[in-house]
């Protein structure tokens, strides 16, 4: 691929990232194991109030080809599909869901050492279109997204970001939700592996007059232990642990104040654990 901007989903991710990754506090018990054939299999458990689901996930890689189907509790079959190169600068994801054969969808990637695009549109007889493109540099980029719904011939979304990048830095703006809403963030690492940090986020919906600020942090104690923690200013506290017990298998524990969740995710040639008590 190219080394020009990346796509205008990764305008503002890093902070995002920074406020909502490995964070949860859901009960969720998962299991995830290797064939020798290089299939991972996932089995999931997730209790939300009084609901449990459960889902059995399978990713498999060859060469330039993914292939990722997943079956849940409720019959459903994802099925999503990821070429790499088919032509060159190129990447081609489609999916779909069974029995909602009115759920297809088909994105195109291109990428240039200038510029980014993005076509996605369903496979139905009134496909929805997303399109997103952004220019600029690994440094610097600018970036906009449109949606548009040909059943009533209007556009139902239109995004635009700008995000600028330093070598220990990143911020991000996003005019979203057909304008009606702002994001900035601001993200600084404190050390060179980028896995301290401190991130700051601010959000403004002009109909309803609400602001959000919220600010987190990552922290790395040392090679095996990262400790993140968020705050905002509604007074929503959460916090993360997350220790390297052996070789790429993590203890994670996190939730709200008044929430745990256990996570173990295990290495490559063993089983992946969740574990999700909730303690209140």
């Amino acid at each position: 691929m190219s080394k020009g901007p990346g796509l205008f989903v990764d305008i503002g991710k890093k902070a995002k990232d920074l406020l909502t990754k490995d964070y949860s506090s859901d009960q969720k018990f998962t299991v995830s194991t290797y064939t020798g054939a290089g299939v991972a299999l996932t089995s999931t458990v997730l209790k939300k109030g009084g609901l449990s689901t459960g889902d059995v996930a399978a990713l498999y890689k060859y060469k330039n080809t993914q292939f990722d189907v997943k079956v849940d509790t409720d019959s459903n079959i994802s099925t999503t599909l990821t070429f790499t190169e088919i032509l060159p600068s190129t990447k081609t994801i489609a999916s779909f869901k069974v029995p909602d054969y009115n759920s297809g969808k088909l994105e195109i990637q291109y990428f240039h050492d200038h510029a980014t695009f993005t076509t996605t549109f369903g496979l139905n007889k009134t496909p929805g279109v997303d399109v997103t493109a952004t220019i600029g540099t690994p440094a610097i980029a600018f970036g906009a997204e449109a949606g548009y719904d040909t059943t009533s011939g209007n556009f139902i979304k239109y995004t635009a970001g700008i995000s600028v990048t330093k070598p220990d830095s990143c911020a991000s703006i996003i005019l979203g939700d057909k304008g009606d809403s702002i994001k900035a963030s601001y993200v600084h690492y404190l050390d060179q592996p980028k896995k301290s940090a401190a991130v700051g986020e601010i959000s403004r919906r002009f109909s309803t007059n609400e602001n959000t600020f919220t600010v987190g942090g990552a922290y790395a104690v040392d090679h095996l232990t990262l400790i993140k923690a968020k705050l905002n200013n509604h007074g929503r506290l959460g916090a993360l642990l997350q220790h390297e017990i052996v070789s790429k298998s993590l203890l994670t524990i996190s939730g709200p104040a008044n929430d745990l969740d256990l996570v173990v995710l295990a290495d490559r040639h063993g089983p992946d654990v969740v574990l999700g008590p909730q303690i209140g």
